[in-house]
């Protein structure tokens, strides 16, 4: 052992560990081991990990269990991580056991340490807290690491994704209403099709947003029956009468949210169907903006040799040898956003199956891949939002001019003249290179008058109803 390090004691003896580094035995372990990769664990699990500890020390001194400056020591310790004040002491790969044994051991080393250093004790002398003992008192990884995926996914949901989520809807709305007279062609199989308004199409998008954030939201309610009592297993062994409920309800308080204890310890421990869940409405998500971008990049591909109905902003140039190139950048990153958040929620499916009898060992994973979707989906509609979908235009002379020289507009003639004659007019008129006017007074099966009467776009959209 060198002046820079100190010794730290696990159950497996002892190993060295920087003197500069709050963490203890078991941390530097994983360390050691499991050096795979740049993925740590998201610190919103590490303050979540620390509330449980906070929580769980105020219902085990509720109960007798520990005394109130094991309590005030760890409250004060699990209060500063949760603060920020000690992000550089949670150093653990994702890529560790599937339990997460290892973080919920980082935290309870550093809280221990902390506790130590409060009491001017030595680092490592676990004194006057153990780490297993009292600050992991009436608890397990089993219960404590799914349960602090559920209070982390749920606020990041609630506090971060749903309001920027909000936003990206409201802008579509306003483009809905703002364009909502703006005749123009639909497309169906990418072929022209009935007439409907630019504010219509838009509304389609708004409403796929509005709907995937109803499900995402919806779903949080299997979210907040927390496993913790339930220790290793789910039978409660080690934990007292009561603290299911104490643990769950000062969470609660904390954060504000509905959490509670789970009726069935078995079935939340053994398997966390309500993560996958969320990890799919997740998914769906990404499902609805991958389709909107792709629909944005349709509409506005040109400038003059595309559709062009709608202008993107101009917000970097798209090409280093073609000059004045622009490209829909902000839809091929939300694209990309999405795919991978898609990949995601397979690794998050397999995860949940991957699971064997009395506990699942990929929580971890499962927790990563939750909270970076979270953080990539929020991201990617705020860019998206500002520098693109605010900044959308119609391109008005391209929309007049594609509905003019469509032909499916002769679809209103179906019901005076029937599907066959109708037909002729619309086929006569592109092989002879007419207007669906001239073809129809070429072929004489409907007057000039009942033509321009019945073959109005504005009513063929419906927007009168």
């Amino acid at each position: 052992m060198n002046k820079s390090t100190r010794l730290e004691k696990d159950t497996l003896g002892s190993i060295e560990v920087d003197k500069k580094s709050l963490w203890g035995a078991q941390t530097q372990r994983s360390l050691n081991n499991f050096a795979i990769g740049k993925d740590k664990i998201p610190l919103q699990i590490i303050y979540s990990l620390a509330l449980i500890k906070k929580s769980a020390a105020i219902a085990n001194n509720r109960l007798g269990i520990i005394d109130e400056l094991k309590k005030d020591l760890i409250v004060n310790a699990s209060s500063e991580i949760i603060q920020g004040l000690h992000d550089e002491q949670f150093p653990l790969s994702v890529w560790q056991t599937g339990s997460g044994t290892h973080t919920n051991m980082n935290v309870n080393e550093v809280i221990s340490n902390l506790g130590s250093k409060k009491s001017r004790q030595p680092i490592g002398s676990h004194k006057p807290l153990h780490p297993n003992d009292d600050v992991n008192c009436s608890q397990s990884t089993n219960d404590v690491f799914p349960a602090a995926i559920q209070i982390a996914t749920t606020k990041e949901i609630l506090q971060k994704l749903l309001p920027e989520l909000d936003l990206l809807i409201e802008a579509f709305a306003k483009k809905s209403k703002d364009w909502n007279q703006i005749i123009k062609v639909g497309r169906t199989h990418l072929q022209d099709a009935v007439p409907l308004t630019l504010g219509q199409e838009a509304s389609a998008w708004y409403e796929q947003l509005l709907q995937a954030r109803e499900r995402i939201e919806k779903n949080l309610i299997e979210l907040y029956p927390l496993p913790l009592g339930g220790t290793a297993i789910g039978t409660g062994l080690n934990a007292p009468h009561g603290f299911s409920n104490e643990i769950a309800n000062e969470i609660a308080l904390s954060t504000n949210l509905p959490f509670s204890s789970a009726a069935n310890k078995f079935a939340i421990m053994a398997s966390h169907d309500g993560l996958i869940n969320s990890m799919s409405q997740l998914k769906m998500l990404a499902i609805s903006l991958l389709k909107i971008v792709n629909d944005i990049r349709l509409l506005s591909c040109g400038p003059r040799a595309g559709l062009s109905e709608i202008e993107l902003p101009e917000n970097e140039p798209g090409s280093s040898i073609m000059p004045g190139k622009v490209n829909p950048t902000q839809c091929e990153s939300m694209a990309m956003v999405c795919m991978h958040v898609i990949g995601l929620e397979v690794a998050v499916s397999m995860g949940g199956f991957g699971g064997h009898l009395q506990m699942n060992a990929y929580k971890p994973l499962i927790g990563f891949n939750l909270l970076q979707s979270i953080e990539l989906l929020h991201d990617a509609c705020k860019s998206c939002r500002k520098f693109m979908v605010e900044g959308i235009k119609p391109n008005l002379k391209n929309i007049e001019k594609g509905l003019n020289q469509s032909l499916m507009l002769v679809t209103a003639l179906s019901p005076r003249i029937g599907y066959k004659k109708a037909s002729e007019i619309a086929q006569y008129a592109h092989k002879n290179d007419l207007t669906l006017q001239e073809a129809s007074d070429e072929l004489g099966y409907i007057s000039k008058a009942d033509f321009n009467k019945f073959i109005n776009p504005k009513s063929m959209t419906g927007s009168n109803e």
